[in-house]
């Protein structure tokens, strides 16, 4: 494999974007299948529905601060391979996806270790009652073996990903994802180990994307190969993955917090009920986020290739094409769950209680939805050209600083309907005051160098 194969800085910039995107969309709707389908069987399961429903959504933090590891080291290190190679440094893109590939390794074995000691301390924490904590730690115990798995599958597969090879990274999730969605109903209800069967499910699945993943990067096709001896720990390696990594670490772990005290507030205020709506409302705004979040991913590799290359000129415009291919798709899927959002929440549970409430949380949670593409695509242009701190930032305003307090505060005013607003108010601020900083720092910046580049000419 040469070093030209997969040169993002031939052809128009939305080409390459949209190469990269059709795939990576798919990979991630697959991807986001892996709990979704959870979701739609459990909540299938005769009388207990409603509460595995819940018992399920007391996970999701958990779940969220596995998967922001393996961000952490498969976002950290994958733009600045993308960089790497954009400079025709082959052998330091490789030292960079070796050191990534040791400390997801290291830390899979740290968070399982740690998960397992207090693991169900933190679900009675995380708003678990007497009714539904049995379901939670019954799922999470399994789920947690499964640990080096969701990293390696995932982790490495933005490496994958990053050099051009969207179709293989799709079929990473995509081969966990079928097997998942054949052995759900096999365990939760052949065998009818319920929600233990769920979580066998899913940690043999990820078990089958992991080993592809390994498989590829160990193998003739792939630019950037895993060697042994590229992954021995350098500091500046390290620190760079980090750094970078650390934007969408944080999305996971404010995801995370937010979950927590969504929560904990609606048991306080709706019980039961309200934690399984909202863990209905996170599987769809999961599935309806991937062609905005696709996109904007899509775009790093292509970004920080030309960025690497001194293409600035080419950067503005991947950014443009981002910008607004992401919201029209974002608007078009608002609409739809707006209009209908009893159809979305039958696709989870046929409770009538969960749809009646459904429906208007429904409706307050997502209003104003179409706003989170600037957010998700300004951070993603951040990330993509090593601009990390600006991303960290972006992460913790939105999600720590205005959703967290809100969600504590407003239903103490207007009751429970004030945990679904407070979301809906940060889209509006989070994602405007993230795109706006984003021009004028980033696109100031590729603007001055771009005119530079020119005089040189």
């Amino acid at each position: 494999m040469g070093v030209e194969e997969n040169n993002f800085a031939r052809g128009t910039m939305s080409s390459h974007i949209i190469h990269l995107a059709g795939p990576m969309i798919v990979a991630q709707l697959i991807n986001v299948l892996y709990n979704v389908i959870d979701r739609i069987y459990i909540g299938r399961i005769p009388e207990v529905a409603t509460l595995a429903m819940g018992g399920l959504g007391l996970c999701l933090p958990l779940i969220s601060i596995i998967i922001a590891f393996a961000n952490l080291f498969g976002m950290g290190g994958s733009p600045l391979c993308s960089i790497a190679r954009g400079k025709g440094d082959i052998d330091e893109a490789e030292e960079i996806m070796g050191n990534s590939f040791t400390l997801l390794i290291l830390f899979s074995i740290l968070i399982m270790v740690i998960g397992f000691l207090f693991k169900e301390d933190l679900l009675w924490l995380f708003g678990a009652s007497e009714n539904t904590i049995g379901y939670a730690n019954d799922y999470m115990s399994i789920y947690l073996f499964g640990t080096l798995f969701v990293l390696i599958g995932l982790g490495m597969n933005s490496f994958i990903n990053s050099q051009g090879f969207a179709k293989i990274g799709m079929m990473t999730v995509m081969l966990g994802a079928v097997t998942n969605i054949i052995l759900d109903p096999i365990f939760i209800f052949g065998l009818s180990l319920g929600v233990k069967g769920a979580a066998i499910a899913t940690v043999f699945s990820q078990f089958v994307s992991a080993v592809w993943t390994f498989h590829f990067l160990t193998g003739d096709k792939t630019i950037l190969k895993i060697k042994r001896e590229k992954m021995k720990l350098k500091a500046c390696h390290v620190k760079r993955i980090f750094s970078l990594g650390m934007a969408g670490f944080m999305m996971g772990i404010t995801n995370s917090i937010v979950t927590i005290v969504c929560n904990s507030t609606l048991q306080s205020y709706g019980g039961d009920l309200y934690v399984a709506i909202m863990t209905i409302i996170n599987s769809i705004r999961e599935v309806i986020s991937l062609p905005g979040q696709g996109l904007a991913n899509a775009s790093q590799p292509v970004l920080g290739f030309n960025y690497g290359a001194k293409q600035y000129q080419r950067v503005l415009q991947g950014m443009k094409f981002v910008t607004i291919a992401s919201l029209v798709t974002s608007l078009l899927l608002w609409g739809c769950v707006t209009s209908l959002p009893e159809l979305f929440i039958r696709i989870f549970s046929h409770n009538q209680d969960i749809i009646s409430h459904g429906v208007v949380s429904i409706r307050l949670y997502f209003f104003g939805f179409f706003m989170m593409s600037f957010q998700m695509t300004g951070q993603a242009i951040a990330v993509g050209l090593g601009k990390s701190k600006q991303a960290v930032f972006f992460s913790i305003f939105r999600k720590v600083i205005i959703v967290a307090p809100l969600t504590i505060i407003l239903p103490r005013f207007i009751g429970i309907n004030g945990v679904f607003i407070a979301e809906a108010i940060s889209n509006f601020i989070g994602g405007g005051a993230c795109y706006i900083t984003m021009l004028l720092t980033i696109g100031q910046e590729l603007m001055k160098k771009s005119k530079e580049v020119d005089l040189i000419k």
